[in-house]
C-alpha cells in the first residue's frame, strides 16, 4: 500500500505530533508499505494572520527565511531509511505523490488534502489534538466535520468529535516504545525529584507547573526539579531548578525519567500527553492536570493524581502528597507503569492498517469506550 502523510511544515526540533507520524511510518515500511511523509515549506492554505500575535508572526518570518535556504535533518527521532521524508515548496497537489491513502495531520492541512484528486489517495485525517488554540474555532471545527475518515488518538478526542457532529471516527491510541522507555532504576529507590517538560506554548501552562513546584519547595526543601524543552531557558524558571535545552531522548530516559520519582504535567488540554505516559513507562508517578487525553491512562487515585487545569495550588497539593507519602508514590507509579504497558506501537499499527483497509470489523474504539484505566480491572 502507498501511504502519504501531509505534515503542516518543516520541523527542526522535537515534536510529539511529528514523532507519532514517524513512529507509524517506521512500522508501516517495515511491513512492506511505501510511505511518504510530506513536509511543505509553506501551506497552500495557512492559518490566518489574525490568529498569530506579533511575536508569533516574527517567528514565522524567521522560520520562513531558515526554511527557504536549508532543509531540516530529523536527527531527534530515528526514521527508517525506507521512509521517504519529502521536503517540498508547497502543499499543493503537484507535490503529493499518487497513493492509496492520504492523511491530513493537522487542521490546516485538511483543505490541501480535500482538493486532491482520488489518485492521491483515500482522504483520511489523523487527529492528535483539538486545535482550536491555533486557528479560528469555527474553521477548526469544520475540519472535524469534513468528509474524511478520521483517526483520533484518545477517547477524549473521540468525545470532542462526537460533540462537534463529526462522523467516521476511529479511536486508535498512541503507542509507547517500551524498548526505549523502560525502568532502569527501581521505582522504590528514587530521590525526591520531579521532572517536567517545559514549553512556552500557552495551553501547556508550564508557568502553572513552575508555580506549583515553587509552592512544594517551601515544604520540601530537599526537592529537586529537572525541566527540559526545545528552547532556551526562560526567565521565569527559577535558578534552583535545573533546565536542559533540547536533550537527546537517551538522556531524557536515563537521567531525567529514571532519576525522578514524579513526572509533572500542567497542560490545559492534551490530545494524548506523551511525556507523562513515557515517564510512567520509566517508573515515574504521574501528577497532572486533567487535560483530556491523559484520561486514557490516568485515573485519579489509581494510576496518578489529577487536578483541575489553571490551579497551581491544587497541583502543588498533589505533588506534596506524594513527597510526603512514599508508599502512595510507589503504589501509583507501579500501577501506572503496569497500565501503560498496554499501549504498544505494533498494536496501534495493526489498528491503523485495518483502518486504512476499511475493515469495519476492527472496533477497538467500541471495546475501549467503557474501559476504566484500572490495572486491576
Amino acid at each position: 500500500m502507498r501511504i502519504n502523510f501531509l505534515m503542516p511544515c518543516y520541523q527542526w526540533t522535537p515534536s510529539g505530533g511529528y514523532r507519532v507520524v514517524y513512529e507509524y511510518a517506521n512500522r508501516l515500511v517495515s511491513r512492506g508499505h511505501d510511505v511518504n511523509v510530506i513536509h511543505p515549506r509553506r501551506l497552500k492554505f495557512p492559518p490566518p494572520d489574525s490568529v498569530l500575535g506579533a511575536r508569533a508572526r516574527l517567528r514565522e518570518m524567521q522560520s520562513w527565511m531558515r526554511d527557504l535556504f536549508s532543509t531540516p535533518t530529523i536527527d531527534w527521532h530515528p526514521v527508517d531509511r525506507k521512509v521517504n521524508l519529502a521536503f517540498v515548496p508547497k502543499s499543493d497537489v503537484r507535490n503529493i505523490p499518487d497513493a492509496e491513502i492520504l492523511f491530513a495531520t493537522a487542521w490546516h492541512t485538511v483543505r490541501s488534502v480535500m482538493e486532491c484528486p482520488p489518485i492521491k489517495g483515500d482522504k483520511c485525517y489523523l487527529i492528535q489534538h483539538y486545535e482550536a488554540w491555533m486557528g479560528p474555532r469555527e474553521v477548526v471545527d469544520d475540519t472535524w466535520r469534513a468528509p474524511l475518515r478520521k483517526v483520533v488518538v484518545s477517547r477524549w478526542l473521540r468525545d470532542v468529535g462526537e460533540m462537534l457532529g463529526a462522523r467516521q471516527l476511529t479511536y486508535i491510541p498512541n503507542g509507547i516504545d517500551h524498548l526505549r522507555y523502560r525502568v532502569s532504576r527501581p521505582i522504590d529507590q528514587r530521590p525526591q525529584q520531579v521532572v517536567m517538560m517545559y514549553s512556552p506554548v500557552e495551553f501547556k501552562r508550564s508557568q502553572d507547573g513552575i508555580e506549583a513546584l515553587n509552592i512544594a519547595k517551601k515544604d520540601f526543601s530537599e526537592l529537586q526539579v529537572t525541566l527540559f524543552g526545545t528552547g532556551r531557558r526562560a526567565p521565569l524558571i527559577p535558578q534552583w531548578m535545573r533546565y536542559e535545552q533540547d536533550p537527546p531522548q537517551e538522556r531524557i530516559v536515563q537521567e531525567f525519567y529514571n532519576d525522578s520519582s514524579i513526572v509533572l504535567s500542567s497542560s490545559c488540554a492534551e490530545g494524548f500527553a506523551l511525556p507523562p505516559a513515557e515517564a510512567a513507562a520509566c517508573g515515574c508517578a504521574i501528577v497532572a492536570t486533567d487535560s483530556g487525553g491523559i484520561r486514557d491512562f490516568v485515573e485519579n487515585g489509581v494510576t496518578g493524581l489529577l487536578s483541575p487545569p489553571k490551579n497551581p495550588e491544587a497541583l502543588a497539593k498533589n505533588i506534596c502528597a506524594l513527597l510526603a507519602n512514599d508508599d502512595l508514590r510507589i503504589r501509583l507509579a507501579k500501577a501506572a507503569n503496569s497500565f501503560i504497558a498496554r499501549f504498544d506501537w505494533e498494536q496501534s499499527t495493526d489498528q491503523l492498517v485495518r483502518f486504512m483497509w476499511g475493515d469495519r470489523g476492527c472496533d477497538f474504539s467500541a471495546s475501549a469506550r467503557n474501559e476504566s484505566p484500572n490495572p486491576a480491572g
